[in-house]
């Protein structure tokens, strides 16, 4: 792909993004000279003479640039200029720049895609899952997936994922490569994070679900405030030409209004007939819902089936029913991709050789963990909800109070462990986390190791009990001092000391 400088001067210019051009001659507005860039990076040890470099980032540092310079790099993308050799495109807003650029780089490739976003405080990666599972009988497997856990740009071939919302020259790029691979649709998670720092400006998505909404993400780092962390989610619902909002959600009326002063049209589903579409449990087992068409357009009433528990799940399935109808999607599309449709690291159970229930869930905020609690809760009323649970380092600081609370109000037993803690100590996590604490007879317990934790949580279990083994899931390292370093999973942990 090439992208001369006279591209990048008029885009700029087009979205009041540019300053100047700042080089050895001086400060100016008219192209130095005829230039063409096949490559764009943000990484100062992937350039060449023939790459446009991006200087972003809190943590971003002037050697950085001295070092692309002496790579043959020519110029760079900043806010501020620089004392070297190189010319200075110098912008007000680098990641607004940079989003600009790299979609017109890779040639508009949402273009080409019918794009479904999610956003929310849980369940975002179960309902996009569920959504590809159902476009996949639609499409013929042609739906891309960008995932907390996973991506896959074929269709099929999957890779773990860095970001919930990739950096947007990332995410071009990647779409670009969807495209290239015959994808016609995309399922992607859109983070409070990605508003927040401009990975997805000027991103329309074709459908934009609104699953739920609750603190999380908050710390000097992420949002500083719950007011700035629901702000940004809310921004997915004006970057939508089509909107489904659950009317389960906290604040569903600011959601309702948001869109409706956006002129932007809107779904609603919930388990009231207030909704569009109405979501029944069925008495046949915890899997098995109806849903009931009150004022919708699209003809969805029916039976479905999922492998996942909870209800929760089903308002999950209806969200991916209404987003793929909408593409076209028959009510056998979403029957057949629902009843077979797996979700890693989402409510996977399991038997302890004593009969104790073990579920191990990826849930990692206060709303998902409260809602997985209470289902353990619900379905062993007469034993123990005991908890395998930690908080990661070096973010979302907020979460440890809110795991204390929701640890006083349903469980009877934790043991407080390593999850991810990057540069902190585990230890001082946990004890973050013991201190918000308020129930006097929760059992405590602090064990870093995580198999040793969830091996005596297996332990201690008695057949009436639950197991819940939260945050991990399936995902196969653990942050510590900047590496990712290989874990096994919760998964496969508990999995391993069963059969033993």
């Amino acid at each position: 792909m090439r992208f001369s400088l006279e591209d990048i001067r008029n885009l700029l210019i087009k979205e009041n993004l540019l300053k100047e051009f700042v080089s050895i001659q001086g400060w100016h507005l008219d192209v130095p000279e005829p230039f063409v860039f096949n490559k764009l990076s943000y990484d100062s040890r992937q350039v060449d003479a023939d790459t446009l470099f991006f200087c972003k980032g809190l943590n971003f540092k002037e050697e950085y640039l001295t070092n692309a310079i002496s790579n043959g790099l020519a110029y760079y993308v900043a806010e501020q200029p620089y004392e070297n050799s190189a010319t200075g495109i110098i912008v007000t807003d680098i990641r607004k720049a940079m989003a600009v650029l790299s979609m017109a780089f890779y040639q508009y490739p949402q273009n080409q895609l019918y794009v479904i976003g999610y956003t929310g405080t849980k369940g975002k990666t179960t309902a996009a899952y569920f959504t590809k599972a159902i476009l996949d009988h639609t499409t013929k497997r042609k739906t891309a997936l960008l995932s907390t856990m996973n991506t896959t740009l074929d269709g099929e071939t999957y890779f773990k994922s860095h970001l919930t919302t990739p950096e947007s020259l990332d995410l071009y790029k990647m779409m670009a490569e969807a495209v290239k691979n015959g994808m016609t649709h995309l399922v992607m998670e859109v983070s409070s994070q990605a508003y927040k720092t401009q990975r997805v400006y000027r991103l329309t998505l074709d459908v934009g679900i609104f699953l739920n909404i609750s603190p999380d993400h908050i710390s000097p780092i992420e949002h500083p405030t719950f007011d700035d962390y629901f702000y940004c989610k809310r921004q997915l619902i004006l970057n939508s030409k089509t909107v489904i909002l659950n009317h389960e959600s906290d604040y569903f009326d600011l959601l309702q209004e948001t869109a409706k002063l956006a002129n932007i049209p809107t779904v609603t589903y919930g388990r009231t007939s207030e909704t569009d579409y109405e979501v029944k449990s069925l008495p046949t087992g915890n899997h098995e819902f109806h849903l009931i068409n009150h004022h919708g357009k699209l003809a969805i009433e029916a039976d479905y089936d999922i492998q996942l528990a909870g209800d929760f799940n089903q308002e999950n399935a209806t969200s991916a029913i209404i987003a793929a109808a909408l593409t076209g999607a028959s009510v056998e599309d979403s029957q057949k991709g629902l009843k077979d449709a797996r979700v890693p690291g989402r409510m996977d159970q399991l038997i302890n050789k004593n009969g104790t229930h073990v579920y191990v869930d990826y849930a990692h905020n206060y709303l998902s963990l409260k809602t997985l609690l209470e289902f353990a809760k619900k379905e062993h009323p007469t034993g123990r909800v005991i908890v395998v649970l930690g908080s990661p380092g070096n973010k979302a600081v907020s979460r440890r109070h809110d795991f204390g609370k929701v640890l006083s109000e349903a469980a009877d037993v934790v043991f407080l462990t390593a999850d991810d803690p990057a540069f902190e100590d585990p230890q001082k996590i946990a004890e973050e986390i013991s201190a918000a604490i308020t129930n006097p007879d929760l059992e405590v317990y602090y064990e870093m190791e995580r198999p040793e934790a969830i091996k005596k949580a297996l332990a201690i279990s008695l057949p009436e009990d639950s197991v819940v083994v939260a945050g991990k899931g399936v995902d196969p390292y653990q942050k510590i001092n900047g590496v990712d370093v290989p874990y096994e999973g919760d998964y496969a942990v508990v999995k391993r000391f069963i059969e033993e």
